[in-house]
């Protein structure tokens, strides 16, 4: 590293790119994408965060579900619902008693447009 440089070694890309693999069920080389946007994201976020070892990746999925669907970040539950079917992190029945549990908490209408992300997942999943 030189002395301009402030930035601390990268980590490994290969854990970084294993775990959101295992999270999304897909991931994206940092190489193909301009800037270090996605770089810090496979290094950091699924390299070190999302690997911590106190909780589970299913733990994580679920605290990640909850704040998307307090943002209202309809699309990326699914991404999440998707996965933890494909992992077996969750079951149909979980799933659905979480968005019942939601609903109440990140408004109704929250709720429902998780419900349908939850039923469409489930449907792909039953395939």
């Amino acid at each position: 590293m030189n002395n301009g440089d402030r930035r601390p070694p990268m980590p490994d890309r290969d854990g970084g790119m294993e775990r959101m693999q295992e999270v999304y069920g897909f991931n994206v080389d940092p190489v193909s994408m301009e800037g270090d946007f996605l770089a810090y994201t496979v290094d950091h976020l699924f390299g070190d965060v999302w690997s911590r070892p106190v909780l589970s990746v299913g733990e994580r999925r679920l605290v990640t579900i909850g704040v998307l669907a307090a943002q209202g970040q309809i699309d990326l539950i699914d991404v999440q619902f998707s996965a933890a079917l494909a992992n077996g992190e969750l079951t149909e029945e979980q799933i659905r008693e979480m968005v019942l549990h939601l609903a109440h908490y990140a408004g109704w209408a929250i709720g429902a447009k998780v419900n349908n992300v939850a039923e469409a997942a489930i449907a792909r999943h039953n395939k």
